[in-house]
């Protein structure tokens, strides 16, 4: 009975979009490898160079380059997350004993939905 005379916590939390950092590493070093290859293949070039060797020069070169170009955009979106950051207040939730909750029904887990 004294949980029940217990007002709920609340608490302030800040809610962001924040950005993942490895797919703009991996867009980065993708884009860059592109530009290596147009810059290779398309382009004319000095015939005493093959072009797969220029290839793998700039490859290393725009690869390593769209990486870090991929990092900078995705620490200026999470910048820019931080300033749109949305401040809310939430309360905790006392727990239920088992027997009560209605979710703790037969129909959940992988057997859920399946018809015999």
């Amino acid at each position: 009975m004294a949980s029940e005379d217990t007002p709920a916590e609340r608490r302030e939390i800040t809610v962001r979009r924040a950005p993942k950092y490895v797919p703009f590493l991996i867009l980065g070093g993708i884009v860059g490898i592109i530009v290596a290859a147009v810059i290779a293949f398309a382009l004319p070039g000095d015939p005493s160079y093959e072009p797969s060797s220029v290839f793998g020069f700039f490859m290393v070169l725009f690869g390593a380059g769209g990486v870090i170009l991929g990092a900078i955009v995705a620490l200026l979106l999470d910048r820019l997350s931080v300033r749109r950051a949305e401040h809310a207040v939430v309360e905790a939730v006392p727990e239920t004993d088992s027997g009560n909750d209605p979710d703790d029904g037969g129909d959940s887990g992988p057997q859920a939905g399946r018809q015999s």
